[in-house]
Parts: structure tokens; C-alpha cells; sequence
């Protein structure tokens, strides 16, 4: 089948920080992007894009695939040939010839954002955000709240926010990645109210600049940022569109080696020869799969030195 759509939850093991890339006067100097017409949260498919296409290209040994197709100071740009599968699936950019990929990373989209309560941790939702994943049904007042056997109080702070008990939320169709503990400390509150209680329970991290010389706190460096904190559930459509139908089926990792010729040292890429893969390679899917899973132990986003950006996949469920 050459089209497909692969829907995955993720969960963020770190708190992820994507940003607007610049600075803005208000709550914090650096803010991560949002929705424009909810204002909520999301991580945009160019930051996983690029990322799971690196991650990919190392696991298969070639890193030249990984980056931007044109060579540029000293780096070989992509090899853009037909036996390579990050090329295949990603697309690639030479000086002689160029092609798109055949798949298309969309936006990852809030489904539980992890709020403070005083009767512990709760993962708060709401019915359009349930909806867009693919749960109908929910309903609740402007205002209020639905949950089960969080606790037996009319009542629930949400961070700062207190909000009175509708009624018990029964809730089906959420994915097995979700764990149990998760599942029994749902809370439904309404798509206004979501977007407050989300981004007024951010993560905010104030840093500042050393001085090599002195070792002490640079004078005026001094900055805020927001980011989306861990234990957040969130969800990605992944399109793919195998219009070539033509996937070079690997099992192999790339074998790189330095010949000489005309007197300099070259690389010769000999793909699907090297030592085994973890998993064989048989569609665009698998290598998205491969480069996802590095995610969780390298990370995206900004602020990697500081112990952000890391995102398990939790599970692939139907879209």
C-alpha cells in the first residue's frame, strides 16, 4: 500500500522547549510556539522532521543524509541516490538533481497537559482537544469540571484555579500507551478554560550566562523560558505517500569507506552493506520509526544542555 497515515502518542520525558525564535516583552523572554487560534501549545513537524531525519541517518551510518542538502563548509551534502532510504523517505537536495520525500510530519498536538492539584497530580483535557484525536461525545459547563475518584470534594484546584465538580467523566477510547495511573486522574474541563489552565501551569525556568573568565553570573544576562512540561501526552499524524513505490528494503547499515583517487582521500558509500540493523528497513514508515526512537534519548528543541527536549513514543494507535 503506497499511502498510509500512522498516528503516534507521545509522551514528553523532558520538559521541551520549541521557541518562537525570538524575544518578546511579558511573562517570559523566551515563549515556545503556540496554536494560533487556541493559543495552546503544540511541537511543529519541521522540529520532529528534521530531527528524526538525522537521528535515521546515524543509525544507518550516514550521516551525510542527515542535514541540508547542499555541501557547505567541508560537509558532503546528501547523496540523493535511489539505494538510500533516508533520501527515499526525506527527500534530498544536490546541485545536480533534487526530490521530494514521501512523507509529510505533522504537528504534535496536546491531548493530557499535567497540572498540580492538591490531592496530587491530574491530567487535564478538554472536549475539542478529545474530539480532534478522535474521541466524540464530551461535554461540560463553562466553568466547571468532570473527573472520577480523584476525591470525593465538589471541588478541585487546577494550579491557582478552583473548579466545581459537573459529574463523574466517563471516558472510552483512549490509547493503551496511556498508563493506568494516568487514566483513573483525567480531568475534562471546557475548551476555554483548557487553554488558561494550560498555559498558566507552564514550565518557567529563569537562567543566566557564566562568565569563562570569572566563573560567576554574566552582568545583564539574566533570562526567562517556558517550556512544555514532562508527563505530558501528546499525539502526530505521520502521511505517508510512497508515490515512487520503489523503497530500497535495508537490513544493513551503510559501510562507508576512504579511497584514493587522483592523489585525495574520497568516500565511497556502499549502502545496505555494513553490520545489521536493529530492525530491518521494509517501508518509509520504518524509518520514521527508527529515528522516533532516538528522540527519546536525544531529544528536539532548544535547551538540550539544560536536560530538555526528550519524547518517548508511547504507542502507534489507529487515526
Amino acid at each position: 500500500m503506497s499511502f498510509g497515515i500512522h498516528r503516534y502518542l507521545l509522551m514528553t520525558v523532558d520538559p521541551v522547549h520549541i521557541g518562537t525564535g525570538g524575544t518578546r516583552l511579558g511573562r517570559v523572554d523566551l515563549s515556545i510556539v503556540r496554536e494560533p487560534g487556541t493559543n495552546l501549545p503544540k511541537i511543529p513537524g519541521t522540529s520532529f522532521s528534521g530531527a528524526i531525519r538525522a537521528y535515521a541517518a546515524y543509525r544507518y551510518g550516514k550521516r551525510r543524509c542527515a542535514g541540508q542538502g547542499q555541501p557547505r563548509d567541508g560537509r558532503e551534502g546528501h547523496c540523493a541516490q535511489p539505494t538510500c532510504p533516508i533520501c527515499y523517505t526525506f527527500g534530498a537536495i544536490t546541485g545536480e538533481r533534487s526530490y521530494s520525500g514521501v512523507v509529510s510530519i505533522g504537528d504534535a498536538r496536546l491531548l493530557l497537559f499535567p497540572v498540580y492539584s492538591m490531592v496530587g497530580p491530574v491530567w487535564v483535557t478538554s472536549p475539542s482537544t478529545l474530539e480532534d484525536f478522535g474521541i466524540t461525545g464530551q461535554t461540560v459547563a463553562e466553568g466547571k469540571a468532570k473527573w472520577s475518584n480523584i476525591t470525593n470534594q465538589g471541588h478541585l484546584n487546577l494550579g491557582w484555579l478552583m473548579v466545581e465538580k459537573e459529574g463523574d467523566l466517563g471516558l472510552d477510547g483512549l490509547p493503551q500507551g496511556i498508563p493506568e495511573q494516568v487514566r483513573q486522574r483525567i480531568v475534562l474541563v471546557s475548551d476555554t478554560l483548557f487553554s488558561q489552565v494550560v498555559n498558566s501551569n507552564l514550565e518557567v525556568r529563569t537562567s543566566v550566562s557564566i562568565n569563562p573568565e570569572t566563573g560567576a553570573a554574566e552582568e545583564g544576562a539574566l533570562f526567562t523560558y517556558e517550556a512544555i512540561p514532562r508527563a505530558t501526552f501528546l499525539w502526530m499524524d505521520v502521511v505517508v505517500d510512497d508515490y515512487r513505490e520503489a523503497f530500497p528494503v535495508t537490513t544493513k547499515q551503510c559501510q562507508v569507506e576512504k579511497r584514493q583517487e587522483n592523489g585525495q582521500t574520497v568516500k565511497v558509500y556502499n549502502d545496505n552493506a555494513g553490520e545489521d540493523l536493529p530492525q530491518a528497513w521494509q517501508t518509509p514508515a520504518d524509518v520514521i520509526a527508527a529515528g522516533l526512537e532516538w528522540v527519546e534519548h536525544l531529544g528536539i528543541g532548544g535547551m538540550g544542555t539544560r536536560g530538555f527536549g526528550r519524547i518517548r513514543k508511547a504507542a502507534e494507535v489507529q487515526p
